[in-house]
């Protein structure tokens, strides 16, 4: 057996944004953004039309917020050349999609405004963020 017939996958850890870069990024953009960001977000997932959009920026707040990268792999065929993002493990969707119907819809948006309300002070801006970062998981349960 040759190794050209064999495609081999490297796994990659999701490359991080520079701590300091992640820093100027809040102070300037991350958090007005976020706040908007997550009121849009929010509006969708009131729609049945726009709740795979509102899901979609529910979990990418971390990086509007702070270029936090998503926790998975980047994977890439080495045969082809082609990359793809395999997210971490998960809860089984039957479960998240209940508990997003029951609890999640409503007390993400709380958890959100109270979570960026913190951000603007300086003695609840860690608590803020470490709130904003998990926004995903109290809103699907999904990692963040």
């Amino acid at each position: 057996m040759t190794t050209d017939s064999v495609s081999f996958k490297v796994k990659e850890r999701n490359p991080e944004t520079p701590f300091l870069l992640r820093v100027i990024w809040f102070f300037v953009f991350g958090w007005e953004l976020t706040g908007l960001w997550v009121l849009v977000a929010w509006a969708l997932n009131a729609s049945i039309i726009g709740l795979p959009l509102g899901l979609w920026m529910i979990d990418r707040v971390p990086q509007v917020l702070t270029l936090k990268a998503r926790p998975g792999a980047v994977v890439t065929d080495v045969k082809s050349g082609r990359s793809e993002f395999l997210p971490a493990s998960t809860v089984p969707f039957l479960i998240r999609a209940a508990y997003f119907v029951l609890i999640g819809w409503w007390f993400s948006l709380l958890w959100a405004v109270l979570a960026w309300l913190l951000c603007a002070t300086i003695i609840g801006l860690p608590l803020g963020v470490m709130m904003l970062n998990g926004l995903p998981a109290v809103t699907t349960l999904a990692n963040s």
